[in-house]
């Protein structure tokens, strides 16, 4: 070769690379955004299922939001047992129009709504099959601990953290969970100041009760700074909620939108928080000025154990550590404060389930301290928790997704699809607990879960299966013990200021509080 087909070669030769990468690029956009969607819409649609035709990029996404702003502009009547148009509008409408069979469209991606209690089984105790689909990389920012993985890395995690939820140690919780309630409640009786009654939106109250609980029990009392952690996540919350509401374009997060970096700022505010309680913590139990006995300490206990008894285990890193406790702290406090909320309000208007549970109460403790084997014989409070949590769940839907062709119960389903788990909507599904179920009946749970769903799997407020919220029994613990506290000292009707309106904020809350008129006992 001359050099003066060499250097034409040199010029060519790159030009015909760059085209044929070009060319790539340009097909893989036009297969993810249009041609692999209808490839899928096609196959969902000859198995059964219906739903909106595929927009190009933005399917359903838009509609969502605009239906999602629309409700909640406008509160809902008391008289109005059924929030699903409020709490979830697209997909209420969307079963309204297609039925139970249905799909929605997030972006290209197809997900289809599960509505099967014997499909949702299935799924559910299948997680090496049916999997938690990758974050949306700026979701990731507000917890991404032991909900978000998978495989190997989840069972790693999962044995770490369970010695922390162990019977025995929650026991343990029982006095400092009974000394915070009685603080708050102290806080109300000095509201009365001669009064016979008072009103109070209780929610905030609730909110930093939770968040004093977590932080004793969690993290040693570090209360102030576990405010500051609430505080930070609660925003991160609202700014999770938008961007899962908009069609994530790859390389997106690297843009320095406001969003994004507000976002970052505060996930780097909320680890170095947490890296300072890690730090210190480990360097008092080294020291031995501290027993470890909350939630942190029987984690770093495990997480130490788990190295020493395999050399080839690394453990959990402390960045892994971190995202733990970011999930400690998101998901205990802000469940918890809610299904409190939701419990009062319910039974604010139930007055008949609020004197019998305080009679229970009395009955069982009289006005001795708490403790935890009479809170196990709670049945009717515990009747009434199981109620709110089928009408009002802290997590309304999860989602699953399959990566290669999968069948399903008759169906054999497209790889990339996700699955949706609506569980609040199978919680009002008359066809599955009759035409009282959009009512507040918690008899229905007098003889336990499985009696009142038929043996079918049309309850699951903190999941099922192997990956059954790790968290549960601590949260019931809390709420009982809370609700033990209050209606032993007052008792509560709703206050004719209270909006109803229920909203979904990554977990279902009251968006304007719970305000309540209570009467000092």
């Amino acid at each position: 070769m001359d050099v003066v087909n060499l250097n034409q070669f040199c010029i060519i030769f790159p030009c015909y690379v760059m085209m044929i990468l070009t060319i790539l690029w340009i097909w893989r956009i036009v297969n993810w955004v249009w041609i692999r969607p209808l490839q899928v819409e096609k196959s969902l649609r000859a198995q059964g299922f219906n739903g909106n035709p595929y927009r190009l990029l933005h399917g359903d996404s838009r509609d969502m939001a605009a239906m999602i702003r629309d409700a909640q502009s406008r509160p809902i009547h008391l008289s109005q047992r059924n929030i699903l148009p409020r709490v979830l509008p697209l997909h209420h409408h969307i079963i309204a129009n297609y039925g139970k069979a249905s799909f929605i469209w997030i972006g290209p991606e197809a997900r289809v709504l599960i509505m099967d209690p014997l499909l949702i089984q299935e799924i559910l105790n299948k997680n090496n099959v049916f999997k938690k689909p990758t974050p949306n990389p700026l979701a990731k920012y507000l917890v991404c601990g032991l909900s978000g993985y998978e495989d190997l890395k989840w069972a790693k995690h999962r044995k770490i953290i369970n010695p922390a939820f162990y019977l025995e140690k929650l026991k343990n919780m029982v006095g400092d969970m009974s000394t915070s309630c009685s603080a708050m409640a102290k806080k109300w009786e000095d509201l009365f100041e001669g009064r016979m009654v008072i009103e109070i939106d209780v929610q905030p109250y609730l909110w930093e009760l939770s968040c004093e609980i977590i932080s004793k029990t969690a993290f040693g009392s570090r209360n102030e700074e576990g405010k500051k952690i609430l505080k930070l996540q609660g925003e991160q919350a609202e700014l999770t909620r938008q961007v899962l509401q908009s069609v994530y374009v790859p390389g997106w997060r690297y843009v320095p939108t406001r969003r994004n970096r507000r976002l970052k700022e505060i996930n780097s505010q909320v680890c170095t928080l947490l890296r300072s309680i890690i730090n210190q913590r480990q360097k008092a139990i080294e020291l031995g000025h501290v027993k470890g006995d909350d939630l942190l300490g029987i984690l770093l206990k495990s997480n130490e154990k788990e190295i020493e008894e395999d050399e080839s285990n690394c453990g959990m890193s402390i960045d892994e550590v971190i995202e733990e406790c970011k999930t400690f702290y998101f998901s205990g406090q802000e469940s918890t404060s809610n299904l409190l909320s939701w419990t009062m309000f319910l039974l604010s208007v139930n007055k008949e389930w609020q004197d019998r549970a305080r009679e229970e109460v009395f009955r069982v403790f009289g006005n001795d301290p708490l403790h935890f084997d009479g809170l196990n014989r709670l049945k009717t409070l515990t009747m009434i928790i199981y109620e709110v949590l089928r009408l009002y769940p802290p997590g309304v839907i999860f989602n699953r997704i399959i990566y290669e062709d999968t069948k399903l119960g008759h169906m054999t389903l497209p790889a990339g699809v996700h699955l949706l788990l609506p569980i609040i909507l199978l919680h009002y599904d008359r066809e599955l607990w009759g035409d009282d179920a959009h009512d507040f009946k918690p008899e229905r749970f007098s003889q336990g879960i499985a009696k009142a769903t038929n043996n079918q799997l049309a309850y699951f407020p903190f999941s099922w299966g192997p990956r059954t919220c790790i968290g549960n029994n601590f949260s019931l613990l809390e709420v009982k013990v809370t609700l033990a506290t209050i209606l032993r000292r007052f008792s509560f009707q709703l206050s004719a200021s209270y909006t109803h309106a229920p909203a979904y904020v990554v977990t279902l809350q009251p968006q304007f509080g719970v305000q309540l008129m209570l009467t000092r006992l």
